[in-house]
């Protein structure tokens, strides 16, 4: 890909609505109230059920380091940790249930100890006032909310299912120092009924020298502070991720040592995201959609996050009744021009150089598309996309919808040709190395499947058939985004995670991250970093290969 056009690097710079990063330390503002959420009416208030359980080590066999450091040698005796309890989801309901006035008792079983205690908040309407002279409620609505905790020895804070940690910390996440008084950001701008799962993580010590004490929390105080609305980017941050590995193949596209780096947070729901080449140190930037906030924005390492286009979906009277009023997915053409699907105008649009729109589908038949939701190019030029109705307020049962059926569309010579509607909620798309087939995932929670479809020469589909089927895989989540790696595997959102599928249809892994990726983008200078649009969160995934992205050979999008 060429270098892009100044006037675009210029658009995404002054253009946009700059969002600083966020910076490594706390907010400087002095909170407005304060929940005691170790006590019976504070944690009544936030509607906290605390939960408790003690860990201990166990011995396992795990590899050994390799000559370059990785654990890929033979294997030898360790430990681990049971249980695993940071993740969101994890199933707590056996443990022992406390009284938020009992924390401060002795647990665990002295010397070298561990446990966990786990409570999930509800952000209450009000608080009561921080003000010693106001002794009434301050609203919540809008705030950052920073959890102030001290455990007798030391501790680590999972927020959501998510243990960032960067190099040098010191707090946060991880506390810092024995008996520390901690604080950590574990949400912001948040709403009233928005519920946060903490997991803290208790341990006693010095470990070097076992003390004849024991477990206790000291301090479990919510802050809510002024906040800034919208979100942030951070500084590229290593977060936990699970690997399920099932079939050796995964080594070869997965490093043993995985990583996942956050890189910002505070979206409503992101999406459809697009690596762009261009001349910065990082070798490009990445595009992506939040259809909840009806923005476009643009992220780098160098520049930070922006807003790249507002409006990007729907400017109608009636956009209150949109859940997903904006943009969806976005890829780019031949010539680098930002392609975007518009959920609530119900089209696929091409973004000029000028800035102008150009309309290539928003009817068929007569009839008004659902509403477009993925898409992709084929080398000849003909654009593929999905049209499920999950941009309409109602869905299926929309009285706006004017086509009996979900379609997969194709977008050759201006003209707006129908090639599949065998699927109810027809999602992710990609072509497979060479184009021989086209697969489509289904958002369907009864039909949880992959289909392929072989291309024929003049761009029209066969018959499809099911490639791979997810039915019975826990997890209620439908499948949403798909992409293809340069060897002809997919990558899929499925039930649990991030399923990586071999191009014979064997499951091969699943990349577990601390939110379920809705959608996914090749980039880095490479090709062999996915970044993952997870819900509220950015993340990227550095692998061993590299994928199937856009064959622009210029940039010419303009905001």
């Amino acid at each position: 890909m060429a270098n892009p056009d100044r006037r675009f690097l210029l658009g995404i710079v002054l253009a946009g609505l700059l969002v600083q990063p966020a910076a490594a330390e706390l907010p400087a503002a002095v909170p407005f109230g304060v929940l005691e959420i170790n006590t019976e009416a504070g944690a009544r208030l936030a509607q906290a059920e605390w939960r408790y359980a003690d860990a201990e080590l166990r011995q396992i066999q795990f590899p050994t380091a390799d000559a370059k450091g990785q654990p890929t040698g033979p294997p030898a005796k360790t430990w681990d940790l049971v249980p695993r309890a940071g993740a969101r989801d994890y199933d707590d309901s056996a443990w022992q249930r406390l009284r938020p006035d009992s924390l401060a008792e002795r647990r665990g079983g002295g010397r070298v100890s561990f446990n966990w205690y786990r409570v999930r908040i509800t952000i209450p309407e009000s608080v009561p006032s921080a003000d010693a002279t106001n002794q009434g409620l301050a609203p919540t609505r809008g705030s950052t909310v920073v959890l102030e905790t001290s455990l007798d020895d030391y501790a680590e804070v999972w927020v959501d299912g998510e243990l960032p940690r960067a190099t040098g910390q010191n707090g946060g996440s991880v506390v810092a120092g024995w008996n520390a008084t901690n604080q950590l950001v574990i949400g912001r701008d948040v709403q009233p009924g928005q519920q946060i799962q903490l997991a803290i993580f208790g341990i006693n010590g010095p470990i070097s020298d076992a003390p004849p004490n024991y477990i206790w929390m000291r301090t479990a105080r919510l802050r809510f502070m002024p906040g800034e609305s919208g979100p942030i980017a951070v500084p590229p941050q290593e977060v936990n991720v699970a690997v399920e590995r099932l079939d050796p193949a995964l080594d070869g596209i997965v490093p043993p040592n995985t990583k996942l780096f956050k890189l910002a947070e505070g979206f409503a729901f992101i999406e459809g995201p697009v690596w762009v080449t261009d001349d910065s140190p990082e070798g490009g930037h990445l595009l992506f959609s939040d259809p909840n906030r009806n923005r476009i924005y643009a992220w780098s390492e160098s520049r930070g996050l922006s807003v790249f286009r507002d409006q990007s979906g729907y400017a109608g009277a009636d956009i209150a009744e949109y859940g997903q009023p904006g943009s969806n997915g976005l890829t780019l053409d031949a010539q680098g021009r930002l392609t975007i699907d518009e959920h609530g105008n119900r089209r696929v649009t091409r973004l000029e150089a000028d800035g102008r729109l150009t309309v290539l589908a928003d009817h068929f038949d007569g009839h008004r598309l659902n509403s477009p939701n993925d898409l992709v190019y084929r080398s000849d030029g003909a654009l593929y996309f999905t049209d499920p109705p999950f941009g309409l307020p109602q869905f299926d049962a929309d009285p706006r919808k004017e086509l009996p059926w979900s379609g997969v569309f194709r977008v050759a010579n201006g003209q707006v040709e129908l090639v599949a509607k065998d699927l109810k909620g027809p999602n992710g798309i990609a072509f497979s190395p060479g184009e021989q087939y086209l697969y489509v995932s289904n958002w369907d929670p009864e039909r949880k499947v992959v289909m392929r479809y072989p291309v024929h020469g003049n761009g029209t589909l066969g018959v499809g058939h099911v490639f791979f089927d997810m039915g019975g895989a826990p997890g209620a989540e439908a499948l949403d985004g798909l992409k293809v790696d340069t060897l002809g595997n997919l990558y899929v959102s499925g039930p649990g995670g991030l399923w990586i599928l071999s191009a014979e249809g064997r499951h091969l892994g699943t990349i577990k991250a601390p939110r379920l990726a809705a959608n996914f983008a090749w980039g880095g200078p490479d090709g062999r970093t996915l970044y993952l649009a997870a819900r509220s969160t950015l993340y990227r995934l550095p692998l061993l290969v590299a994928g199937i992205r856009p064959q622009a050979t210029a940039i010419r999008a303009a905001n």
